[in-house]
């Protein structure tokens, strides 16, 4: 892809996430450690720059008579009740590491899970010419899932930089994959089948070739049998990480 038809589109690096002061740390501060989600995405920042690509941050700023007039629930609800992401409010602010550049372009606005909902951000992609996106940031399963499906339903090429993204557990890290490349519960059942590496019986599905741990022994549901194929694919490969020649701009 052209680094000038390419947008690195940067979500909540604020305090209340990534610091340990933040109202959200708790949530998500293991899966950072683990990661390096800060070092990846101060990474992926600099390189994209250096490359010429369009880096975007879109920071969450809790509005409360929007949520008051939408009835919000789940986790915005949650934001309001915890008093989190207030407006000028410490844990609002980014990150020392990721504070945006000259050149970058700080949207506004953003109230809802996807970042393209009341920011302007298709406006910013379509007067900048660009074709691709590569997000990241908070929360891998929330946020930057809600934006990667709303800048694919637009006709954007999307891929998220899983080590530069953050969730509350890696369980919940390993579920992005499997939605954001919108692989259907339909449409791996039907080829684990007709692969010919699956015998069937009432108690359920025996892999006889899977990677994942496996025995031949064993059966399982067809549901956990995709699951620990994927977890093994996306554990022993490289893709959507940051330093992976292939994923490089």
């Amino acid at each position: 892809m052209k680094a000038k038809e390419t947008a690195v589109v940067l979500i909540e690096f604020q305090n209340e996430f990534c610091k340990e002061s933040g109202k959200l740390n708790d949530v998500v501060k293991e899966e950072i450690a683990r990661q390096g989600t800060i070092e990846n995405g101060v990474k992926l920042a600099k390189g994209a720059r250096e490359k010429g690509c369009l880096v975007i941050h879109c920071p969450f700023v809790f509005d409360e008579k929007w949520a008051d007039e939408k009835c919000v629930c789940g986790i915005l609800a949650g934001a309001k009740e915890g008093g989190a992401f207030r407006p000028g409010d410490w844990g609002t602010e980014f990150i020392d590491e990721m504070k945006p550049e000259e050149g970058d372009i700080v949207l506004d606005g953003k109230r809802a899970l996807s970042g393209f909902t009341n920011t302007g951000l298709d406006e910013v992609l379509q007067k900048h010419g660009i074709k691709n996106i590569a997000c990241a940031g908070f929360l891998s399963n929330v946020c930057v899932e809600a934006t990667a499906r709303s800048g694919y339903d637009r006709g954007y090429q999307v891929c998220v930089v899983k080590d530069a993204t953050g969730a509350g557990s890696k369980e919940n890290l390993i579920d992005l994959p499997l939605k954001a490349l919108a692989i259907s519960r339909f449409t791996a059942v039907s080829y684990i089948r007709i692969s010919g590496n699956t015998e069937e019986s009432d108690d359920g599905v025996r892999c006889t070739r899977c990677p994942g741990g496996f025995g031949n022994d064993d059966f399982y549901t067809v549901d956990s049998i995709i699951r620990r194929c994927l977890n093994h694919i996306i554990e022993q490969s490289d893709l959507f990480r940051t330093d992976f020649p292939g994923n490089q701009i």
